[in-house]
């Protein structure tokens, strides 16, 4: 019995967390293909809002269908603008960089999110920074490195460094400089945007959260006014029928496994490892996602990895955890100080009762 309560407060959020991980790399290298191989980014982004909130839709419905608050017209302004800046702009920016650069290149670009959320929550005073303190210091220089490690990845590329000449041609070789060197700024910006538009969504849930508490349904209200929003946008930029015809099993393999394991599964699994362990636990282990990205770029892409790659991946890295370092000596702090006072009644409690 212990060892059972033990293996779910300390080891199945940690296994959990690994499995996840390892299905959002998977999922990132198959979008990847799925994006060279010629599908449309926003017919792939609609598709998988479709099938997410189908998902979630029935586990809604029965979890919360005696505590699900009414929908109100504020409440779907703010889930409105949840969908947009959480699914819709951020999924399609964030393809964009990916179809422009490589998997390995926007998984890292994308560890700048917790340092992205915290400078916006300090932009609107949601977050405090007291230089004074240790954990102020921590913050700032987390933020500092991470910042750094953001401008080496965009403007320095440096040598290759693994050798991608495997099953291609120096002709497709060179192609793919031409290519890279084109796209490359372009990219970046549309990966910086995606991680703004994230880190935004995180202000606007806060306030979805307190005004529609059902977690679940929210979510699949969400992905469903997000598909709607994809669908209209994919019915002007690109009329016609051909486009959403899906060709190739890679393609409906794609749509299927984002939709569902990377959409459904993985909001639900994160919520509950949020809900279990806190969010500095959950952010802790984005930097593992990228690895296992760089490992399958390289075996299965054949995807060449530069210096500049792996330095700004260190410093975005070593920034992260700086940043989550001080987040949680900060929140321990807090959480002492709050403790004391309470600590300090009961004590008075206690001497009344004698008395």
């Amino acid at each position: 019995m212990a060892l059972q309560t033990v293996w779910c407060s300390q080891w199945k959020p940690l296994v959990i967390m690994l499995a996840i991980d390892a299905a959002y790399a998977a999922m990132n290298i198959m979008i990847k293909k799925a994006l060279d191989g010629g599908t449309n980014r926003l017919v792939l982004i609609t598709l998988r809002q479709l099938i997410a909130a189908l998902f979630l839709a029935p586990i809604a419905y029965f979890r919360e269908r005696k505590m699900r608050p009414k929908l109100t017209a504020d409440i779907c302004v703010h889930l409105f603008f949840s969908a947009a800046l959480g699914a819709a702009l951020t999924q399609y920016l964030f393809l964009f960089g990916l179809q422009y650069t490589s998997a390995t290149f926007a998984c890292a670009f994308a560890n700048i999110l917790p340092v992205l959320t915290f400078l916006v929550a300090l932009l609107f005073r949601l977050e405090n920074l007291n230089l004074k303190q240790s954990v102020g210091m921590l913050k700032a220089l987390g933020a500092l490195v991470c910042v750094a490690g953001a401008l080496v990845l965009s403007l320095y590329k440096g040598v290759a460094l693994t050798n991608s000449t495997h099953g291609s041609t120096p002709a497709a070789h060179a192609a793919a400089d031409i290519y890279t060197s084109r796209q490359r700024a372009t990219a970046t910006v549309a990966l910086f945007a995606a991680c703004l538009c994230y880190a935004s969504w995180f202000l606007v849930q806060s306030k979805v959260g307190k005004k529609y508490p059902a977690i679940y349904s929210g979510a699949a209200l969400t992905f469903l006014i997000s598909f709607l929003q994809a669908a209209a946008l994919s019915l002007v930029v690109q009329r016609g029928f051909s486009m959403w015809i899906l060709k190739t099993k890679l393609e409906i393999a794609t749509v299927l496994y984002s939709g569902i394991v990377g959409s459904g599964i993985g909001f639900l699994i994160m919520a509950w490892c949020v809900e279990k362990r806190g969010p500095l636990f959950t952010a802790a282990f984005t930097p593992l996602i990228q690895i296992l990205v760089a490992v399958i770029d390289t075996s299965v892409l054949h995807t060449q990895i530069h210096l500049g790659s792996v330095l700004g991946s260190g410093l975005v890295i070593a920034g992260l955890y700086f940043l989550l370092w001080g987040k949680s000596r900060e929140t321990a702090q807090t959480q002492s100080c709050e403790a004391k006072p309470t600590e300090g009644n009961e004590e008075n409690k206690v001497q009344l009762q004698t008395v």
